[in-house]
């Protein structure tokens, strides 16, 4: 292989090395507010009763069943008296009736699965939890959209804005910004809630979507602390056995 190839194969290596920081670099600066994520059990629970209510009509959750609610607290039969409204057993994946298809046709896109959402939307910027956080909070009306709310975070997206009753509607103030278009919201009619209730039960839905990506999070964690101190306590004995070995030869 000839000097030249070689230098034509290094330089296009260094292409795709380049090309992800170089896609980030480009991409419009992300702000999104600090997620406050509870393990509560009433605040998980919470957000469980949310999630069926606004959010599982049209989206799932196919890797998690209803039974493994009862790992925040809930009883079978309360699974099944609140959160249940189909005739679906306890046991069953939190799937929809809603074929890809209809939601493509429907929104212009197919709604996502939620079982791993706020893992998967972890970026740079924050969080999967603080990306939902701020971008539910952040619907606003705009007549220009099929559904008539747009949104600061997820521009032009084609979800309408399921907890407006709960919020109340938003408008922009859209102007240009240092860094390009800068979006101000204000509360031109309110919801059921006040604002700070309001961000609690997103608080509540995102640490529900949070558990949801990991229900066994705190037992791998309590596992991987023992693992560690008994890797430290066989470092130790591993340690003097090696001096024993080796303390007669020099």
């Amino acid at each position: 292989m000839n000097s030249r190839v070689i230098k034509l194969i290094k330089r296009a290596a260094a292409v795709l090395l380049l090309a992800p920081a170089l896609a980030f670099a480009a991409g419009a600066e992300l702000h999104l507010d600090k997620a406050p994520v509870s393990k509560d059990p009433a605040a998980l629970q919470h957000g469980a009763k949310l999630f069926v209510n606004y959010c599982l009509n049209c989206h799932g959750a196919s890797y998690v069943r209803y039974n493994r609610l009862q790992d925040i607290g809930l009883s079978e039969q309360m699974i099944r008296d609140n959160l249940m409204f189909t005739g679906d057993k306890v046991g069953d994946l939190m799937k929809i009736s809603m074929h890809r298809e209809d939601g493509k046709a429907w929104f212009g896109a197919a709604p996502p699965d939620l079982s791993l959402i706020a893992r998967s939307r972890a970026s740079e910027f924050g969080s999967g939890a603080d990306w939902l956080y701020t971008y539910l909070r952040q619907f606003y009306r705009d007549p220009a959209r099929p559904t008539g709310w747009n949104n600061v975070v997820f521009e032009n997206v084609g979800m309408p804005h399921v907890l407006w009753e709960l919020q109340g509607e938003q408008v922009a103030k859209i102007s240009d910004g240092e860094h390009g278009k800068k979006v101000e919201l204000s509360l031109a009619k309110p919801g059921k809630l006040s604002p700070e209730e309001f961000d609690k039960s997103v608080a509540d839905l995102v640490s529900f979507l949070v558990w949801m990506g990991e229900p066994v999070a705190e037992k791998r964690k309590a596992i991987g602390g023992v693992v560690l101190i008994f890797l430290a306590g066989l470092f130790v004995l591993s340690y003097a056995l090696k001096k024993n070995y080796w303390k007669d030869v020099h």
